[in-house]
């Protein structure tokens, strides 16, 4: 399923030097990113900036955030980034991946492949290491950010309107920033903290 293209047509570099320019340009110019970054076939470059991704917010959170980790010590926290590294991130994205092509099937007739999905996917994540900084305020703007990318990425790649994307974006988004980098709790934190709820 997800296959090294050795000369992909468009794509993104290759090592960590293609890693850091991916996510500075996917943070900076976004439009721009999506339009050349995303090929065809071309997963694994957006599978590994994913794990990357995953693995730096995990880390963080063990550092910035214990209480947040799921696991004390140095050891089960070796163990946990790696699971996350190895099995949690490439998992969660393959699903989200495919909630987001069924969703897609609905709200957009002619789209792109599933490959370029996940590569979208994988990039709107990008904000989200920061998202394991002890604050609520930035968590929220990391995940709302990401949710954004994630819109963009749509509009962009399968070539569909802002309101389409924003509706085949909202399941995969809620799951994947407001549960999975801790959006909806840091929110819920903000109004209770502002009285409104």
């Amino acid at each position: 399923m997800t296959t090294w293209v050795e000369n992909p047509r468009g794509g993104r570099d290759r090592g960590p030097r293609g890693l850091a320019r991916a996510w500075v340009e996917v943070l900076v110019r976004p439009r721009r990113f999506f339009e050349n970054g995303v090929a065809p076939g071309d997963q694994a470059p957006g599978l590994v900036f994913a794990v990357a991704v995953a693995v730096a917010y995990a880390v963080l959170l063990a550092v910035l955030d214990p209480l947040r980790f799921p696991a004390t010590g140095a050891l089960r926290a070796a163990v946990v980034v790696l699971l996350v590294a190895v099995l949690v991130a490439p998992a969660v994205l393959h699903l989200l991946a495919a909630l987001q092509t069924l969703a897609l099937m609905v709200f957009v007739r002619d789209r792109a492949g599933v490959s370029e999905t996940v590569q979208v996917l994988a990039y709107a994540t990008a904000p989200c290491p920061l998202a394991a900084v002890p604050s609520p305020e930035l968590r929220v703007a990391c995940c709302l950010y990401g949710a954004a990318l994630l819109v963009v990425g749509l509009v962009t790649v399968h070539r569909t309107t802002p309101g389409r994307a924003v509706l085949a974006a909202a399941l995969p988004a809620a799951l994947l920033f407001g549960y999975g980098f801790g959006g909806f709790d840091a929110l819920f934190t903000l109004l209770r903290a502002w009285y409104i709820i």
